[in-house]
């Protein structure tokens, strides 16, 4: 992958691989997280994010491959590294008994540097109630008073997994603007997982994409769209199926007209669409979702040809 910055890693993971019951949940999955930017990760459901996630937590411990945390392996040094993590899982797993004050109180006894102004701060921000139980917050609520637990302790690595999973709009926005100030305002590094492309696309500075427990995508966002290229073609005569096209990632409509995904092959695929006797009527950079169909289509005839194979 692009040697995505000079400075030391937050997180690296290098060549890292994990199967459960015989399947490859991560497949020689590297990446590296530079620190003061957020990075998201993208995958499928049963792609391979949380495993991921377990693995930089320090809740699984790497048999091939290895995981680095500031430079510590997360499991042989747990205590050093996840007291400058904060963690905020899609569970969002708290005591149902306890009143919302009493959690703050509760999670500050585990951080000496717990910052009470701050947590204060976004308390008001959130509008959470310090007096409700947690058994009657909203799933909104909740997932605010855990991202509150998460960055009062203000630290270096901000660790969510779908952190905006099942919420509405409204909270969506609070929880990302608190995402984007800790990291504009302090420098901190977020790393979060979610399947929310256009949250993903709105906030990251990299992205990395996992299909199939491979890693298939890795490295800034604005590289990614600029070297990815859209493309509507219009054939003469209409096409039953997917017409064949080179340097493509993918090809999909249906007739006359087909849209196509190039991932820095543009000069060949152009070539190719002309030597076929079809025009290219539009060219523009493809979202993120397009990438991400694109390329968990490709990676699942890579899978289903090995296992023909």
């Amino acid at each position: 992958m692009t040697d995505v910055s000079s400075t030391r890693p937050v997180i690296e993971v290098d060549q890292l691989t994990r199967s459960f019951r015989r399947k490859n949940a991560l497949d020689d999955v590297s990446i590296s997280v530079p620190p003061g930017c957020v990075f998201g990760l993208l995958g499928e459901n049963g792609a391979g994010k949380s495993t991921l996630i377990k693995h930089i937590l320090g809740s699984l411990k790497a048999k091939s491959g290895s995981v680095r945390v500031f430079g510590e392996d997360p499991v042989e040094h747990a205590e050093s590294v996840l007291g400058r993590i904060g963690y905020l899982s899609e569970d969002r797993e708290m005591p149902t008994w306890m009143r919302v004050h009493e959690v703050l109180r509760y999670t500050q006894a585990f951080y000496p540097k717990w910052d009470e102004a701050f947590a204060n701060d976004l308390l008001n921000t959130f509008r959470l109630d310090k007096d409700a139980k947690v058994k009657h917050l909203s799933r909104g609520e909740k997932a605010q008073l855990g991202l509150l637990t998460a960055l009062a302790h203000r630290p270096e690595l901000l660790l969510l997994d779908e952190p905006s999973s099942g919420l509405d709009a409204i909270v969506r926005r609070d929880i990302l603007g608190a995402i984007v100030r800790t990291v504009a305002d302090e420098g901190r590094t977020v790393f979060f997982s979610s399947h929310l492309l256009e949250e993903v696309e709105r906030v990251s500075d990299y992205i990395a994409m996992i299909s199939g427990g491979k890693l298939v995508l890795c490295d800034k966002l604005d590289h990614i769209k600029e070297s990815h290229h859209r493309l509507i073609v219009h054939f003469e005569e209409s096409h039953p199926q997917a017409p064949f096209i080179k340097g493509s990632l993918s090809c999909n409509g249906h007739g006359k007209e087909w849209t196509v995904i190039c991932d820095g092959e543009l000069d060949q695929a152009q070539e190719h669409i002309q030597e076929v006797g079809a025009r290219i009527v539009e060219h523009n950079t493809p979202s993120l979702e397009d990438l991400f169909i694109a390329y968990s289509e490709r990676s699942s005839e890579v899978i289903a040809g090995e296992t023909q194979a």
